[in-house]
């Protein structure tokens, strides 16, 4: 007959096994950890994180092929326009102008007239038709301020980035592409006295002072 002390385990025995065991279940654990780890490199994108903007790239892309043709497209006559800011300015807008949000209507316009002796980077034009005491003048540079080309293109939406930064960042960078396409080449003070013909974008505050956005510069039209 075989004793209790005989057939149980020894306490020794005991702590062994179970020691055994843990390390066999930590063991299976750091296995199953490393299988399902993915390693991701330091120089691999963040998930989530979108390509930086790049604004140069935007302007070379876009002014040229799309925000100066939607522009010259089908101006209004600033002639028509002004005295409608005047008398309607909400009505004027609906009607001729584009808009972002709350933001001041801008217009794509045209006008012919006679220009004066550029100052400061505006260049003065005597339009017919305007209502007497409207002062107009062209940017000619160097310093081109202003998002009217970005606005009244009608196809730019701060919907299409990322932060109001970038969004001003694009308006600059069309700017800068305008400068390049148009305004290397001009000599404004050659101008003074001529007739002239003037298509661009407006965003008037005040209708009796317009500061016009040129896309283009016809002289003697």
């Amino acid at each position: 007959m075989t004793s209790t002390a005989e057939s149980s385990p020894s306490p020794g025995r005991r702590r062994v096994t179970r020691r055994l065991v843990v390390g066999a279940l930590i063991g299976a654990l750091v296995v199953a950890m490393g299988l399902s780890t993915t390693f991701v490199s330091a120089s691999a994108p963040v998930p989530g994180d979108q390509e930086k903007f790049d604004a140069a790239s935007f302007g070379k892309e876009n002014y040229a092929a799309k925000i100066k043709p939607a522009i010259e497209k089908s101006p209004v006559e600033l002639a028509t326009l002004v005295p409608l800011i005047n008398k309607d300015p909400e009505a004027a807008g609906k009607q001729y102008g584009t808009r972002e949000g709350t933001s001041p209507y801008a217009y794509s316009v045209k006008f012919s007239g006679t220009a004066g002796e550029a100052q400061s980077g505006l260049l003065p034009v005597t339009v017919p038709g305007v209502p007497k005491g409207t002062r107009i003048s062209v940017q000619v540079g160097p310093a081109i301020n202003g998002t009217t080309l970005r606005d009244a293109s009608g196809l730019v939406s701060f919907n299409d980035f990322v932060n109001q930064v970038e969004f001003a960042n694009a308006a600059t960078a069309l700017n800068t592409e305008m400068k390049a396409d148009l305004l290397e080449g001009l000599d404004p003070a050659s101008l003074k006295g001529k007739k002239i013909t003037v298509v661009g974008a407006i965003a008037p505050l005040n209708p009796e002072v317009i500061t016009v956005t040129p896309v283009s510069i016809e002289e003697g039209v």
